[in-house]
């Protein structure tokens, strides 16, 4: 997204999160981290001089988007969704679909006892009560600056980050001897291979669904927010 907009030399500002330690670098002037609640970020949309905002954030990173959908209704700046279309089960796919990360650890069945966690660091918390009973395989892009939730024995950790290759994941899972795998439908190729991996090796897949935000416009790719931009002018 960050690369249309400038070349099509709109002034815009990439805001990241600043939840991982490296980051790909936007062609765009760039800030990073929140920005205090709603209140703090209608206070820098005003000082800015924001006129559009499009959220291309997480599909999981629901309190950011229900930040931005607050400010700026309460501002009345036109604001899209930039969201990756969810994943859908294909034949041959053995998933069980959740609401959040409690019910992917209730989920968990006790017969699977080597679990990929492809999840994340956030919430890891949500799987601390299983630790007696699997073996967690965690992929994350870096080590970050804290402990990890769950008991050192219980879990390996791998730093990675996407896109993933399909003859990669399957070598991952069979490696590991992974027998169940926990993933978010975040969408996207880039990480969809450990989907296609678990199909194609029979492994049950906890499949955690977006949360749900208010209705908002949205769109699936850059080239429609373009449109949707340009349409304003």
């Amino acid at each position: 997204m960050s690369t249309c907009l400038h070349e099509a030399g709109v002034q815009a500002i990439y805001s990241y999160a600043g939840a991982t330690q490296t980051r790909r670098t936007p062609v765009l002037p760039s800030r990073v981290g929140g920005f205090g609640g709603i209140d703090g970020l209608m206070r820098y949309l005003q000082e800015q001089g924001i006129s559009h905002v499009i959220d291309a954030t997480h599909p999981f990173a629901a309190q950011m988007s229900s930040h931005a959908i607050a400010a700026c209704a309460a501002l009345g700046i036109p604001l899209l969704s930039l969201e990756r279309r969810p994943w859908q089960a294909a034949p041959g796919d053995q998933w069980t679909h959740v609401p959040d990360m409690s019910a992917a650890a209730a989920a968990l069945s006790p017969h699977c006892k080597r679990v990929f966690l492809a999840i994340g660091r956030k919430q890891l918390a949500a799987f601390a009560g299983k630790a007696a009973l699997h073996h967690f395989l965690l992929r994350v892009i870096d080590a970050g600056d804290s402990d990890l939730p769950l008991p050192a024995a219980s879990y390996e950790l791998l730093l990675a980050r996407g896109p993933f290759q399909l003859d990669a994941e399957l070598a991952l899972l069979k490696q590991h001897s992974i027998d169940c795998v926990v993933s978010k439908n975040a969408g996207g190729t880039d990480t969809y291979a450990k989907i296609e991996a678990a199909r194609l090796l029979q492994i049950p897949v906890i499949m955690v669904d977006r949360p749900r935000l208010p209705l908002r416009a949205q769109c699936e790719t850059a080239q429609e927010a373009m449109q949707w931009l340009n349409s304003f002018r």
